[in-house]
């Protein structure tokens, strides 16, 4: 009962981790840090199935000893981040996705890819069930996360139908809660640094583009259960609620007394117009379905932003 999590430094990774502990697994989280932080796993400190091994899966991958599932986590997710780092997101996509299912391989072990909605690309169809295609430009500024997403789906696929390799794919649609960088070029940690730092929240485009989001501990629910399951092919795992970024950013407004006003700046190439998860294949196999609700995980996540910001403006 011992699990590999690349990328367990990260956001989704560190929670994954939490929830795999609760479980009675061990632990191995491996993260080379590009994105990822350290003190996202600080409260782990001291547990005795808990191991955290700073690594770069794009460059090898090495563990010793039994290991019962790799789950692959690792990778930039916000737009600043994967065009920061586009060389490192094609290779975790592509190059870290065969380590890390070479590994499982080897081990003997189960596998799991973190795959996303971008899979989906600017979607022609809303909701997005599993079985549409997508519509995503190959060349585009975003296609070095999308289409390394989209290969390590294909890959990952390969050795199941190859090697007979044990894997399982789901697809993460927005997600939000405790963990997530302030400012990280995301809706929500973007417009609630700028409700915090007093800054116009920005709306790119009309607003009118539209986002379901998800709460975390929702989320890594769905997680569990499907690498639980039998299931090989990708499923939707989101909050199927969809609403307009502007209706979003009026929400967040809603939290801070005196909150800046809204500006509209030019929509980023490629950007979705509509971003919404067909959970039906998840409700029908895991008998899953999100269970916070908007308001109350806003609420969580906007505390701990709040400490988040006032740590950052103390340090300045």
């Amino acid at each position: 009962m011992r699990a590999v999590v690349t990328g367990g430094a990260g956001f989704l990774g560190s929670h994954l981790c939490d929830r795999l502990l609760a479980e009675g697994w061990e632990v191995l989280a491996l993260d080379n840090l590009i994105t990822g932080d350290e003190t996202n796993l600080a409260h782990l400190k001291g547990n005795r199935r808990f191991r955290f091994e700073r690594q770069d899966v794009n460059e090898s991958c090495r563990v010793n000893g039994d290991v019962a599932y790799v789950f692959h986590f690792a990778s930039p997710a916000s737009p600043p981040d994967y065009l920061k780092f586009p060389i490192e997101t094609l290779k975790v996509g592509s190059i870290a996705t065969m380590r890390t299912l070479d590994l499982a391989l080897e081990k003997k072990a189960k596998y799991f890819l973190a795959s996303t909605s971008e899979c989906y690309g600017d979607p022609s169809i809303s909701p997005q069930p599993e079985t549409y295609w997508g519509h995503v430009n190959p060349v585009g500024p975003r296609s070095v996360y999308d289409e390394a997403k989209r290969f390590a789906e294909a890959t990952t696929m390969a050795y199941y139908r190859h090697h007979g390799a044990d894997t399982h794919i789901v697809r993460i649609f927005n997600t939000y809660g405790p963990r997530m960088r302030l400012n990280d070029g995301r809706a929500l940690p973007n417009f609630v640094f700028q409700a915090l730092s007093g800054a116009p929240i920005t709306v790119y485009g009309d607003g009118k583009q539209t986002r379901s989001f998800c709460y975390v501990s929702d989320l890594i629910e769905g997680i569990y259960r499907l690498s639980q399951s039998d299931e090989h092919f990708p499923t939707n795992i989101g909050n199927p609620t969809e609403l307009t970024i502007h209706e979003f950013a009026e929400r967040i407004r809603s939290h801070f007394p005196n909150a800046p006003a809204i500006i509209h700046e030019p929509l980023p190439e490629d950007d979705p117009k509509q971003r919404c998860p067909d959970i039906s294949k998840a409700k029908k196999l895991l008998g899953w379905e999100p269970k916070v609700s908007l308001e109350e995980g806003l609420a969580l996540t906007l505390e701990f932003f709040k400490g988040q910001y006032a740590k950052l403006a103390a340090s300045l």
